[in-house]
């Protein structure tokens, strides 16, 4: 179970890193995106752990990667500015 939570901890973590590093314009502090993967990854591990038991490792980081690319993914800002027609008729 250690191994788990270090493991999902280290993903999440290292897919964070890969997103500042490809994205950098795109996303907030460095801080926060490295602690929303970390928790991510842990999170998913957990959500993994509870839903299917004792499968072993290797799914449990399945689904740590995967809560936590979708948890730095909610960080993205968009690429351009975002362009509002305001009317003035209401």
């Amino acid at each position: 179970m250690f191994m788990e939570a270090l493991g999902s901890a280290v993903l999440g973590l290292a897919l964070a890193w890969v997103a500042l590093s490809r994205l950098p314009h795109r996303l907030p502090a460095r801080s926060l995106v490295l602690s929303t993967g970390a928790a991510g990854g842990l999170f998913g591990a957990f959500l993994t752990h509870t839903a299917l038991g004792s499968v072993g490792l290797l799914p449990v980081l399945l689904g740590a990667i995967t809560v936590a690319a979708a948890s730095v993914s909610l960080l993205l800002r968009p690429a351009g500015r975002l362009h509002r027609h305001h009317s003035a008729a209401v």
